[in-house]
């Protein structure tokens, strides 16, 4: 069984079949199926914000639990990974590297995104091909 961690926008994709990503978000959630997939807290947080505008944050993080994603919670070593991140590459915003320090913390076997841009971060992998 393989260690997966998701960032927002595979979240994101996967809830909102209008998004460009969708498809290719459900196919990759469906393809873990069978692994240990989680979510940091603030990529949580990060998704859960249109959902609040909507007021219908409920109900998502309901459907995000069918989901079967574990939230891994923003400890000390992932923040200071995260700082790490963030020193070391200028142009990751702060979420990004909480998501690529949490990552590296839990040692996963992948980030699954679909950022471009942070597809280029060791273990990341891109889902679906509309940038973001």
């Amino acid at each position: 069984m393989a260690l997966i961690v998701v960032d927002a926008g595979v979240v994101i994709a996967a809830l909102d079949a209008a998004d460009a990503n969708h498809v290719a978000a459900v196919s990759s959630l469906r393809a873990h199926a069978t692994d240990d997939v989680r979510i940091p807290a603030s990529a949580l947080a990060e998704a859960l914000v249109s959902p609040c505008r909507r007021g219908v944050a409920a109900e998502v993080r309901q459907t995000i639990a069918s989901l079967g994603l574990s939230i891994v919670p923003l400890e000390e070593e992932i923040a200071a990974r995260a700082a790490a991140v963030r020193a070391r590459r200028r142009t990751v915003r702060l979420p990004d590297a909480l998501v690529a320090a949490t990552g590296e913390v839990l040692e996963a076997d992948v980030v699954l995104t679909t950022d471009r841009r942070l597809a280029r971060l060791p273990r990341f992998r891109l889902v679906g091909g509309s940038p973001t």
